[in-house]
């Protein structure tokens, strides 16, 4: 048997590549000659790095940047096994998991890091890039999990853009200092994105302001009340009219400029970046099609699978090709939640979780390996069942 494991990561316990040798463990208890072949996942947030640098034989480094509040963290970055691509992740240095919950404070919270992160990746980009011909230089941003509702300020101004009171006075990090924006200076922008291809990865569709906004959906999740959501939105929406005055760009209702609070429309103001969909980028460099085309079965699965993975997430992208290369796929994942049925409306033959009965979220974490291969070794039980019952072999 031959079979595809494309799993994203457990979020908390396993990446991806942890949980891909786990459900091939338990794979192998029922079918002990399997060829499993790993294609751990992501979709554009957490995880997109190691994803694609494992996959393209690439390299993994760091850099000390500021954290969300000012802090310095140290973030890692990748380039690919091309030479010629950089991949970032702005959790990495701006995302909700490096504050304890006490600290998260949407009002301050800015993206500085990010920004310093994306000219550290490009640095080392430039000093050998691969000889590819005439092809440009590219650089992957996966947006998401963050902890900033800032716009993309923060990064913007670690990119040489001042953002200016009416005295012309640099306003301090943070979205609710946009509120008191007049004036956005960019004469000092750095010329590091010259000539580099951005690609901004992707899975949500908000706009920048309003009810489906970044502050009023993901504000909340990020420490804001609802007076400081409103403050939030009112701040961006002030954001919003200067850059769009200061760029001629009119992107604040595009999809994906409440990203990541906001940092999608910093990116779509004053870069020429181009938004992607995570899940299909990442499994366009993995050539994940390709892939497919020999196998027997294709299995994936994340740590919670619910109405949500519908919408861009790792498994979803997993299973759409999987249907298009006519393979079978199962989704085995850490614990299933409302609407995960609606996942085999749309291509997944099936849907299992690895949660043994009653058990708290620390056993979860803590036992998730053995989990999850248990829940494989079920899972590929089943499948024996079927081969059994038309006749296939099991070799």
């Amino acid at each position: 048997m031959r079979v595809l494991i494309a799993p994203d990561s457990f979020k908390g316990s396993l990446t991806a590549l942890e949980a891909a040798q786990s459900i091939a463990s338990g794979i192998r208890r029922v079918f002990p000659d399997a060829d499993c072949r790993l294609a751990p996942m992501a979709d554009g947030g957490e995880g997109t790095v190691d994803a694609l640098v494992q996959a393209t034989g690439g390299r993994t480094f760091s850099a000390r940047v500021k954290g969300p509040l000012g802090s310095p963290v140290t973030a890692a970055y990748g380039i690919l096994g091309d030479g010629r691509t950089a991949v970032v992740e702005m959790a990495a240095a701006s995302g909700l998991p490096l504050l304890r919950p006490e600290e998260r404070n949407p009002l301050q919270a800015d993206t500085h890091g990010t920004g310093e992160l994306l000219l550290e990746a490009l640095k080392r980009l430039r000093q050998d890039p691969a000889d590819s011909g005439n092809a440009p230089l590219r650089l992957i941003v996966g947006i998401g999990g963050s902890a900033t509702n800032d716009g993309g300020t923060g990064c913007m101004r670690a990119l040489g853009i001042r953002f200016l009171d009416d005295r012309g006075n640099e306003l301090p990090p943070g979205g609710a200092a946009l509120s008191r924006l007049a004036d956005i200076d960019v004469s000092g922008m750095t010329e590091a994105l010259d000539g580099v291809d951005v690609l901004v990865a992707c899975d949500v569709n908000n706009p920048l302001c309003g009810p489906s906004g970044a502050s009023a959906v993901f504000g909340p999740q990020k420490g804001a009340g609802p007076e400081q959501v409103a403050q939030l939105d009112a701040a961006l929406a002030r954001y919003a009219e200067i850059a769009s005055k200061t760029t001629g760009r009119d992107i604040a209702d595009s999809p994906g400029a409440g990203a990541a609070g906001g940092l999608g429309a910093g990116l779509l103001f004053f870069t020429a970046a181009r938004f992607v969909p995570g899940v299909e980028l990442v499994t366009d460099v993995l050539q994940l099609g390709k892939m497919m085309q020999d196998v027997d079965i294709v299995v994936t699965g994340e740590g919670r699978t619910d109405a949500q993975t519908l919408h861009g997430k790792a498994p979803m992208g997993v299973a759409t090709l999987a249907v298009a290369c006519g393979k079978p796929v199962v989704c085995v994942s850490g614990c299933l939640g409302e609407g995960y049925r609606d996942l085999l409306q749309r291509g997944m033959d099936a849907v299992t979780c690895s949660v043994r009965g009653v058990s708290d979220a620390e056993a979860c974490i803590t036992h998730a390996a053995g989990y999850l291969e248990d829940a494989a070794e079920r899972a590929m039980g089943l499948v024996r069942v079927g081969m059994r019952l038309h006749g296939i072999a099991s070799s």
